[in-house]
């Protein structure tokens, strides 16, 4: 939801707070950080200052995050070239070692250690660990132009989310320790799989029955045809945007993971700009909030 005030210090924000305090005193939030809201280091630490913040004052947030800039980085820095397949890209077997390498290893630990750095302990997992995430090979189909026949796209080792086991999770939750997703997750076969980090996010919200999932992303929220901000939306709504046609392109799949949580008992999920200061703590902690709230 929106707010015309934008206040930059976490404790004026935090001033008028008490009855959403004890709204989320013990409620777990769900937090999907990646792309352009991870930003630059003190972007980084920013966002560390306010999941800390959040854990302190009796919330239990879990972190979900992306990569994908670091990823293209890495794979520049590899000279590992990309195949696209009708705009997408394939995850091929040395791709995939590189998406994990990142993925699991430096972006994770770095989130982690700056929710520590903040003074709570957060520690960095993938979907592999605990038997958090096990995935099944994602398919994509489309349909040929030329021949109006229906084919399926062959991504590699892009997968979905099939099942979440969050005991580990809860764990976790329970030592007063924030765990830090990165969303891998493997088969029945053993076999690794890239997962969208929104899809996992959304699928780890609805395991842990969440109070909230917050998206954040580069955007304000879901806008109207109008182009204004929406600040809350029913599913509904959201469906009838889609089949209208003002919901479109990358929205898409954000509003569709937000009602797959909803639907799953998450009891709303928010899609808000994670480039405006404590996007997070105005979201939880302001009457009027930051972003699209979508609700069953």
């Amino acid at each position: 939801m929106t707010d015309t005030a934008t206040p930059n210090d976490p404790m004026q924000i935090l001033s008028g707070a008490l009855p959403f305090l004890k709204r989320y005193d013990d409620a777990i939030v769900v937090v999907k950080y990646g792309g352009h809201a991870m930003g630059e280091e003190e972007t980084a630490l920013r966002f560390g200052r306010d999941i800390a913040l959040l854990e302190q004052v009796g919330v239990s947030p879990v972190v979900v995050h992306g990569g994908g800039p670091q990823i293209n980085a890495m794979l520049k820095r590899l000279n590992v070239k990309s195949t696209f397949v009708q705009g997408l890209r394939v995850t091929d077997e040395e791709m995939l070692d590189v998406v994990e390498m990142v993925l699991a290893g430096p972006v994770n630990k770095q989130v982690a250690e700056a929710i520590t750095r903040a003074g709570v302990l957060a520690v960095g997992i993938s979907g592999k660990d605990g038997g958090l995430i096990r995935a099944r090979k994602l398919n994509r189909t489309y349909r040929d132009p030329d021949s109006n026949i229906e084919r399926v796209l062959d991504l590699g080792y892009v997968g979905e989310p099939a099942s979440v086991d969050p005991k580990v999770l809860r764990l976790l939750i329970g030592a007063d320790i924030v765990p830090v997703v990165a969303p891998v997750g493997v088969g029945e076969d053993g076999q690794t799989y890239n997962i969208n980090a929104d899809t996992a996010a959304g699928a780890i919200a609805g395991a842990l029955g969440a109070e909230r999932l917050l998206m954040l992303t580069d955007v304000p929220g879901v806008l109207d045809p109008e182009k204004r901000l929406i600040p809350e939306m029913s599913v509904a709504e959201v469906k009838h945007g889609i089949e209208a046609g003002w919901i479109s392109g990358g929205m898409i799949p954000k509003v569709e993971t937000c009602m797959y949580a909803v639907e799953r008992g998450v009891k709303g999920a928010v899609i808000l700009d994670g480039r405006v200061p404590h996007a997070v703590l105005r979201e939880l902690f302001t009457d009027g909030g930051a972003g699209t709230l979508i609700r069953p």
